[in-house]
């Protein structure tokens, strides 16, 4: 198993660090949200399953409300993909891992 790649994101380096991966989910969460909580080791997983070809970034809305704003975030845990930059779907809502895997697979198989 390849070391997780998590990445914590804030305001002021989002759209850098979202450039530089080919690949990218964005968790939007928060310290209080419970389904947070509960999506956190799924996303944890992925990241160690997936190696370099993904990279989990985590927004904590309370602390980054630009970047929450700017991205229509209403309802956490809020997943957005990111490839090559550019957002490329989302799934909002505490979704079981089958389901993120395959949006990833999709995603990596396309490119």
């Amino acid at each position: 198993m390849t070391e997780a790649r998590i990445v914590k994101l804030s305001d002021a380096d989002f759209d850098a660090q979202v450039k530089a991966q080919p690949l990218m989910i964005v968790d939007f969460w928060a310290e209080w949200c419970g389904p947070c909580r509960m999506i956190a080791p799924i996303l944890e997983e992925l990241a160690a399953e997936y190696g370099e070809r993904l990279v989990v970034g985590k927004v904590n809305v309370d602390e980054n409300r630009q970047t929450a704003a700017r991205f229509g975030i209403r309802s956490i845990p809020t997943l957005l993909f990111f490839r090559d930059g550019a957002r490329v779907d989302q799934v909002i809502g505490a979704h079981p891992k089958a389901t993120i895997k395959t949006k990833i697979d999709q995603l990596l198989n396309a490119h």
